[in-house]
């Protein structure tokens, strides 16, 4: 089985019907990830992305603080599976020597990822089931921001539906 592969987030996105995108770019390379996500989450990442502080801590805060006064590390978060349009991830926790693995959704993990610094990492079983063509390869002669509303400009025409019916 091939080692998972390094992806960090490119940016959210909305698609055309406004459901937020969380794009992942594969860091030493140019596959895109696109994964519908919910409301909630997008925020949640986008605020921690721009590093924005709540007055109150957040779910995800509140988890991270959670792991961290236990004695934890986030040390990575895989996305594991997609299984019926689905996204399974685990977020690999470091606890007293011990490495543990929590369960979770892809959206979640990323949050926390972002929140953490730790990294994202994306099996390539999940890689090649995601191939969206002309989403997941962008032209290396382009400049970053020629890619990027490139990216937004095909997010924002997909639909879910092209991907086959499931409930987001």
């Amino acid at each position: 089985m091939a080692a998972p592969v390094p992806f960090r987030v490119h940016g959210l996105v909305p698609d055309k019907q406004g459901t937020p995108i969380v794009v992942l770019q594969e860091e030493e390379g140019a596959r895109m990830l696109p994964i519908w996500i919910g409301e909630f989450e997008a925020r949640a990442i986008g605020d921690a992305l721009a590093g924005k502080k709540m007055a109150r801590p957040m779910t995800h805060d509140l988890l991270l603080t959670t792991i961290r006064a236990l004695g934890g590390t986030i040390k990575g978060i895989t996305i594991t599976s997609l299984e019926d349009h689905t996204y399974y991830a685990e977020i690999h926790v470091s606890v007293g020597g011990k490495e543990v693995l929590l369960d979770a959704r892809s959206s979640d993990s990323i949050a926390l990822a972002v929140r953490s610094g730790a990294r994202i990492f994306v099996t390539e079983q999940v890689i090649e089931a995601s191939v969206t063509p002309g989403v997941t390869v962008i032209a290396q002669e382009l400049t970053k921001e020629e890619k990027e509303a490139r990216l937004k400009k095909r997010l924002e025409e997909l639909d879910p539906g092209d991907f086959g019916n499931f409930d987001i």
